[in-house]
């Protein structure tokens, strides 16, 4: 299962316009962007799970607040996002705070080298993360779910589809991205170790 396969399937070309307009931006680029923010967010992910509060913290908040429903409606959810502010009243569409979690107080870092890949400026990458977080959020809840997957399992997707995203032609903005944006990333390799540590070690090695 790639996880990254999965969250482009949900780049339908009238989500792709409606983003668009939102954010006052070019159709091409807003998916070139979007799936910067994918690929960054998946190695986060990744990044997180290598520990065992991570991945427990992110096995709560799946159970708790993302089953995977907002994908049945993700035109009606963004439209929501944008124009009620939905994401401060619902956990599973606090896109703000998916980011926190996963970024730290880095986003700015990421927003900006996905903004030098795509084309778009700062403030379109800030406006769109939001709107996608709850998106990756939601199709790992599905995955998990339909899958009948233990945390082991899904760390297991989410490293193995982060290093996908890597090999296929993201490695320049996860490596450049995460390195700074995760610090702990050397760190929890070490702890890692094995097969986590050489999965890992490709995606975080850069700095």
């Amino acid at each position: 299962m790639d996880l990254m396969q999965l969250l482009q399937g949900q780049l339908s070309d009238d989500l792709l316009g409606q983003m668009s307009n939102q954010i006052g931006a070019d159709k091409q680029q807003t998916a070139v962007a979007a799936n910067g923010v994918f690929a960054t967010l998946l190695g986060g992910l990744a990044n997180n799970a290598s520990s065992e509060g991570g991945l427990a913290s992110l096995g709560a908040a799946l159970d708790r607040d993302h089953d995977g429903s907002i994908l049945d409606d993700l035109m009606g959810m963004v439209g929501g996002m944008m124009q009620n502010d939905q994401q401060t009243s619902s956990s599973a569409l606090n896109g703000s705070g998916i980011l926190g979690h996963i970024l730290g107080d880095r986003q700015e870092v990421a927003a900006q080298q996905i903004s030098q890949n795509s084309g778009l400026n700062m403030s379109q990458v800030m406006k769109l993360m939001p709107i996608l977080a709850p998106i990756v959020m939601g199709v790992l809840g599905r995955a998990k779910n339909q899958g009948g997957l233990d945390m082991g399992g899904l760390a297991g997707i989410l490293m193995g589809s982060a290093q996908n995203a890597q090999s296929g032609g993201f490695g320049d903005l996860i490596g450049s991205v995460l390195g700074g944006v995760l610090g702990g990333g050397q760190q929890q390799q070490a702890s890692g170790g094995g097969l986590l540590g050489n999965i890992l070690g490709g995606i975080f090695g850069k700095r």
